[in-house]
C-alpha cells in the first residue's frame, strides 16, 4: 500500500492545542506527552489510514475515527493523503462533514 501524505486541518491543530493549554495547566510534561501521542498516533495513518473506525454518525466509509483515550481523532482518507478534520472529546457532539 502506498504511504499517504498525512495533513492536519486548521480547525483539528486548534482543538490539539486548545488541549495541550488546558491540559498545561495541571502539568506541562503530560500536556507534552499526551500531545506526542497523538502525533504519533496521526503518522500511522500515512501507512494504515483504514485503521481507525468508519464514524458511526456519518457512515462513510472515507471518514474514520482513532480514539485516543477520551478523545476523537477524525479524519478523511483521500488517494494520496488523509487529512486530520478534528480533535474533539469523545463527549460532544460532531459537527457534520461535507465533502
Amino acid at each position: 500500500m502506498a504511504r499517504r501524505e498525512v495533513v492536519w486541518s486548521y480547525e483539528a491543530t486548534n482543538d490539539l492545542e486548545a488541549l495541550a493549554d488546558f491540559i498545561a495547566k495541571d502539568s506541562a510534561f503530560y500536556a507534552g506527552a499526551f500531545v506526542a501521542e497523538i502525533r504519533d498516533a496521526g503518522r500511522t495513518l500515512s501507512e494504515f489510514s483504514a485503521r481507525g473506525r468508519v464514524v458511526p454518525e456519518l457512515n462513510r466509509s472515507d471518514v474514520r475515527e482513532l480514539l485516543i483515550k477520551n478523545y476523537r481523532m477524525i479524519y478523511l482518507t483521500e488517494e494520496c493523503r488523509v487529512i486530520i478534520l478534528a480533535f474533539i472529546h469523545g463527549s460532544m457532539r460532531l459537527r457534520i462533514f461535507s465533502k
